[in-house]
């Protein structure tokens, strides 16, 4: 889920529902709204090289590692549970 602001019950309604209805093909990793997202590509230039520590950055490569382990096989989901 992208663009997640945890300060608004909506974003929060909208993981759930999405999460209930998809568990087995929403990825657990959130990214959130952020300032610095939104004016990288101004810049021309990927988060992790506009702002590589900042939360956004962080959460791609979160979701990048996620994306990585359950291709492998290293996370597998049963019935919107994480096993391993």
């Amino acid at each position: 889920m992208t663009m997640y602001d945890a300060r608004t019950n909506l974003s929060q309604q909208v993981v759930n529902e999405v999460r209930q209805h998809f568990p087995n093909l929403i990825y657990q990793t959130i990214i959130p709204r952020s300032v610095r997202l939104g004016e990288a590509p101004s810049f021309g230039k990927p988060i992790i090289e506009y702002e590589p520590n900042g939360v956004g950055a962080t959460a791609y490569r979160a979701l990048a590692e996620e994306f990585v382990q359950r291709e492998s096989g290293q996370i597998k989901f049963i019935n919107g549970t994480t096993a391993r």
